[in-house]
C-alpha cells in the first residue's frame, strides 16, 4: 500500500515529510518566540504580567499560523485567501498601532539604557515652555511627571528619545546660585565682604559640604559689589535650599552692618546701569 491509496491526491511522501518538518520547526520557533517575548516584556516598564502573557501568546499563535500555512501550501492546499486576510489584518494593525508600537519600543530602550528612572527630576520642553518635574511612573506608553505646582504631565516615550531631555538627578547633586548686591563703604576689600557671605551660604540647611560654595564677582564699583554664590544640593531640593541660602546670606549682611539685596532669581540688567544697590 502506498500514499496514493491512503490519500486520493498527488501528494507524495517527500511533500508530507517536508510539511511535517516545517510544522515541527514552526512549533519550536513559536515556543522560543513566546519565551523571548515574555522575557523582553518583563524588562519593559509598566506592563503587567497578564498583559505580557497575552502579548507573548499572540506572538506564538501568529508564528504557528504562518508556519502551518506554509506547511499546507507545501501540500498543495490553496492558502492564498488565508494569506491575503493575514496580510490585510497585519497592515491594519500596523497602521492602527503605529504610535503605540513606537512608544512601546521607546519605553523598552529607556528602561534598558536607564535614561530616566522613577524619582529622577527631569526638564523637558512641553506646552510651549520648559517644564521640570519628578518622574513618578514609567509605563509602556509614557513617562509620568509630577511638577512642583501640582500638575501631572504625560510625556510619550518616543519624545524622550527624539527630543532633548535634562536629567538633574544623574549626578546625585545639582548646583544652584543666588545673586548678592552689596553696598560697599570703600574700606573693606572684596574678599572681606565675600568671605562671611560664603560662610553663611555654607551653613544653610541642605547645602552640600563636600562640593563647597563658590563666589563669583560679576560686577564691582566704588560703592557696590555684585556677586553670585554657587552651591550644591540634592537634585529635588533646589527651591528649599535656595530659600535657606537667601535667608542665611541676608542675615550675614545684617551682621556685617551693611545693606544689600539677595535673590535666587537674578533680574535682567537695566539698559542704563546704576550705582544703586
Amino acid at each position: 500500500m502506498d500514499l496514493q491509496d491512503l490519500l486520493p491526491t498527488d501528494i507524495d511522501w517527500w511533500q508530507l515529510l517536508l510539511a511535517l518538518l516545517v510544522a515541527l520547526a514552526t512549533w519550536i520557533i513559536s515556543r522560543f518566540a513566546r519565551r523571548g517575548t515574555t522575557a523582553l516584556l518583563r524588562r519593559a516598564p509598566g506592563i503587567s504580567t497578564a498583559v505580557g502573557t497575552a502579548i507573548a501568546q499572540f506572538v506564538g499563535y501568529a508564528i504557528l499560523l504562518l508556519g502551518f500555512g506554509i506547511a499546507l501550501a507545501m501540500l498543495g492546499a490553496n492558502v492564498q485567501p488565508l494569506l491575503a486576510i493575514v496580510v490585510i489584518l497585519g497592515v491594519v494593525a500596523i497602521l492602527v498601532l503605529r504610535g503605540v508600537a513606537d512608544n512601546f519600543a521607546a519605553g523598552v530602550l529607556l528602561q534598558a539604557r536607564q535614561t530616566v528612572r522613577i524619582g529622577d527630576e527631569i526638564v523637558v520642553e512641553a506646552l510651549d515652555s520648559v517644564i521640570a518635574g519628578t518622574v513618578t511612573e514609567l509605563n509602556a506608553r509614557a513617562v509620568i511627571l509630577h511638577t512642583v505646582d501640582g500638575r501631572t504631565l504625560h510625556i510619550p516615550n518616543a519624545r524622550l528619545l527624539s527630543d532633548p531631555v535634562v536629567n538633574d538627578s544623574t549626578r546625585g547633586a545639582r548646583r544652584s546660585e543666588v545673586e548678592v548686591r552689596v553696598r560697599r563703604d570703600g574700606t573693606t576689600g572684596i574678599d572681606g565682604v565675600l568671605a562671611p557671605l560664603v560662610d553663611a551660604a555654607r551653613t544653610a540647611e541642605g547645602v552640600h559640604r563636600h562640593e563647597g560654595v563658590r563666589a563669583l564677582v560679576v560686577g564691582v564699583s566704588g560703592d557696590r559689589l555684585i556677586a553670585r554664590l554657587q552651591f550644591w544640593h540634592h537634585p529635588l531640593h533646589g527651591a528649599l535650599v535656595s530659600a535657606a541660602v537667601v535667608v542665611a546670606v541676608f542675615d550675614a549682611l545684617g551682621a556685617l552692618g551693611t545693606t544689600g539685596t539677595v535673590t535666587s532669581v537674578p533680574a535682567p540688567p537695566p539698559l542704563v546701569p546704576s550705582d544703586a544697590v
